[in-house]
This record gives structure tokens, C-alpha cells and sequence, in this order.
């Protein structure tokens, strides 16, 4: 198998570590941008279940749900690694695993940065390279990172 080279974003946010990870987590429904979901239904709500083995789900205005994968590792609030479950056709397979890692680096006091790495992209076979070239793409992972600075930072701590 070729392996494909995984797509890594970083971003530095004015949050405490703790906070930077608390609104990844735990607020995901206030900055994962709703044109990014499978669901039939529009997005009303992220999920991710705090915990390994916890769901990473969503839920459309309708009630409908669609898992996105589920929490590998979760060690609060330095890192999370989530299973990708989405294929290369933007659907659900409970068959595949791809990993998005992310880590959460105290800079200074009050800044924190960001460093998320979406990796084993090859295990989508023959349409990978679209998928990471998606996920890669002005849209993709650092839109999804830059709507997250913007509401960790709209948002005083506390």
C-alpha cells in the first residue's frame, strides 16, 4: 500500500490550554461549520463523548444522527487522537479508520497552539489522494481550525 502523506494544520489560539481544549471538545456544535456534514438533515449539533471508545457524532435538526468515528486516546487537556470513519465519498464506514490527532501546547500564558495532524489517509484506498487533497483544500481542515480560533476567542474564559 502507498502510503499518503498526512495532512497537519496548526493554529494559535488566546485561550488557556485547558480552554482551547475544553472548546474543541466539549463546544464542537459552536465552531464545526455546518456545511461541513454528511447528515440529510442541517447540522444542529458536534458531539464528541469524553472519553476512549466515545462517540464522535452528529445530530441534524431533524433528530437524525451520523457517526463520525470515536475517541482513540483522551488525555485532556494536552491531546485527543478521533477515528475518521468518513470514506472518500463522504459517507460512513464503520470498516475504515483514519486518525485525526490533536494536541493542545500551552505557548505562554493565554495562548495556545493548536497542532492537528489527519493521518493514514491511504487506508481509503484508491481515492486517498481526493480525500486528502479535500481535507487539505482552503475549505478543509484549516477552515474547520480557523472557525474554531475564531469562537475560542469571541468567548472570554471564565
Amino acid at each position: 500500500m502507498i502510503q499518503t502523506a498526512p495532512v497537519r494544520k496548526q493554529v494559535v489560539v488566546k485561550a488557556s490550554q485547558s480552554r482551547a481544549f475544553t472548546v474543541f471538545t466539549a463546544e464542537m456544535s459552536r465552531w464545526w461549520p455546518a456545511t461541513h456534514s454528511i447528515l440529510k438533515s442541517p447540522l444542529k449539533e458536534s458531539i464528541v463523548e469524553p472519553r476512549v471508545g466515545g462517540r464522535w457524532y452528529t445530530i441534524g435538526l431533524d433528530g437524525s444522527t451520523c457517526q463520525t468515528g470515536y475517541v482513540i486516546a483522551w488525555q485532556p487537556p494536552q491531546s485527543l487522537v478521533l477515528a475518521w470513519q468518513i470514506n472518500a465519498d463522504w459517507q460512513y464506514d464503520a470498516d475504515l479508520v483514519t486518525e485525526v490527532e490533536v494536541k493542545f501546547i500551552a505557548e505562554s500564558a493565554g495562548v495556545t497552539r493548536i497542532e492537528l495532524e489527519h493521518r493514514y489517509l491511504e487506508r481509503m484506498g484508491s481515492k486517498a489522494d481526493a480525500a486528502r487533497n479535500a481535507v487539505d483544500s482552503p475549505g478543509g481542515w484549516g477552515a474547520i481550525l480557523d472557525s474554531f480560533k475564531n469562537c475560542t476567542e469571541t468567548q472570554p474564559e471564565g
